[in-house]
């Protein structure tokens, strides 16, 4: 008996990692970043743990390839540590570093998994943080086009699709104003407006960059916005989301794909704008080949004819499960962005869910992760269903293909298909390991 597909045969199917994350591999050459100096500072992360080994990537890689190949998969989503590549973030080249990735990137591609390459996942090379304020300066922007063409010369046709950036409210706000991952710092709100805007323009740059240097590989965002969902699938509900997240997302996405700050943001910051030069907006708003999203957490949205903006977002209460846990927000976010700017192709570049119980340390049986297997069946007949009504995505890369070093929260989520040993490096599938492989083979949501 032949049974109806869940997702189409050609879908592109995977997992994601970040350098700082997961590689370890501190030798060779490579310089720090900022969270080799975060790192230090005491209670900064979790356990006060540190990045020097985390997952050993940069020494496990083949396995994580046979690992890969064995579930299925056909992409994989990692970054490269700038820091490693230039050790300075300017001027000198490190060899063994772009070796390394080269060796990853053909590992990969001998055993059928196509590289996608983030440029940017947070670890800024220190030396630039040190000079000129990191993202805070124009001369980091122009550094990191300098890093990008690098990159896209010395790895060549190896790579065909790249993000520039990864979540940038994470690496501005949560970095720069918020003071939780590196580099750890509390500006006002209008030097982060302006790290928000050269984070953008760092985007557009690279962008411009892989164009020329790269011509033969598509190239996109991996961004996590702020999803808005109709809490009644209604007209008006759906109307009143879709104003929200245009307004929520207006310094980030909505910014990227109108090519322009929309005046609720400008007035709701005031005197806090950035300052924009000419040109910012011709290379922010360049044309994507694909738009990456990170799905994980949905907000309700109702239609408000009191409020002024017409709608009002449920405020949840913190053992509110919609909080942590909101399916739904696969198939909305999805529809909303098509709908609101119609990108060629989206990819899903991250969903998962984290966990701190998956235990014992010392592991030698299966690891059964009942509660990831009930996450990812929800979220996955969610982005079914956004596929079923011709919504554009194309693919999936799983959070995590690893357990690794959750940015401030040390070691104690654990969010991969496979289980790591910190101690040993030794890896072990995970029962989600094998249901996402089922889900990769047969197409279908069991």
């Amino acid at each position: 008996m032949k049974y109806e597909r869940d997702f189409p045969e050609n879908f592109i199917w995977g997992s994601a990692t970040a350098s700082y994350q997961v590689e370890g591999g501190v030798e060779d050459g490579k310089g720090p970043s900022i969270w080799t100096a975060f790192e230090k500072r005491a209670g900064a992360i979790a356990d006060n743990v540190n990045g020097d080994i985390t997952s050993n990537q940069y020494h496990c890689w083949k396995e994580d390839i046979r690992l890969m190949k064995e579930a299925g998969m056909n992409a994989y989503r990692f970054s490269l540590a700038w820091s490693r590549i230039i050790p300075e973030g300017k001027g000198a080249i490190n060899q063994k570093g772009l070796d390394y990735y080269k060796r990853l990137c053909d590992g990969l591609l001998e055993n059928g998994i196509e590289p996608y390459v983030t440029l940017y996942h947070w670890d800024l090379p220190l030396a630039l943080q040190e000079q000129y304020g990191g993202w805070e300066s124009r001369e980091t922007v122009k550094y990191f086009g300098e890093y990008a063409d690098i990159v896209a010369k010395e790895l060549g046709t190896r790579v065909k699709n790249y993000f520039t950036t990864n979540e940038f409210l994470g690496c501005t706000d949560q970095g720069y104003a918020n003071g939780v991952i590196a580099p750890g710092l509390k500006l006002p709100a209008k030097r982060r407006n302006q790290v928000r805007h050269n984070m953008l323009v760092a985007h557009g740059t690279a962008m411009q960059v892989l164009r020329q240097s790269a011509p033969h590989a598509k190239v996109g965002i991996a961004e996590n916005p702020f999803f808005m969902l109709p809490a009644l699938d209604q007209p008006e509900y759906v109307d009143a989301a879709k104003q929200a997240f245009r307004e929520v997302n207006a310094h980030f996405l909505t910014a990227i794909m109108e090519g322009k700050y929309i005046d609720s943001y400008v007035q709701s910051e005031k005197e806090n704008m950035p300052e924009i030069e000419d040109g910012d907006f011709k290379l922010i708003s360049a044309p994507m080949d694909f738009l990456g999203l990170n799905i994980y957490f949905g907000k309700f949205v109702y239609p408000d004819p009191d409020e002024e903006r017409k709608y009002k977002v449920y405020a949840e209460y913190n053992d509110d499960p919609a909080v942590g846990f909101q399916p739904d927000a696969m198939y909305w976010g999805c529809r909303m962005v098509n709908e609101l700017w119609h990108p060629k192709e989206m990819i899903i570049s991250e969903n998962g869910i984290g966990c701190a119980h998956e235990r014992p340390e010392f592991c030698k049986t299966e690891i059964r992760d009942s509660y990831r297997i009930k996450y990812l069946r929800l979220y996955m007949a969610s982005l079914s269903r956004a596929i079923k009504e011709d919504i554009p995505v194309t693919g999936y890369l799983h959070w995590s293909l690893l357990d690794n070093l959750e940015w401030c929260s040390g070691f104690r989520p654990r969010f991969g298909l496979i289980y790591v040993n910190y101690n040993t490096s030794e890896r072990l599938p995970k029962t989600s390991y094998y249901w996402y492989s089922q889900l990769i083979k047969t197409g279908r949501l069991a």
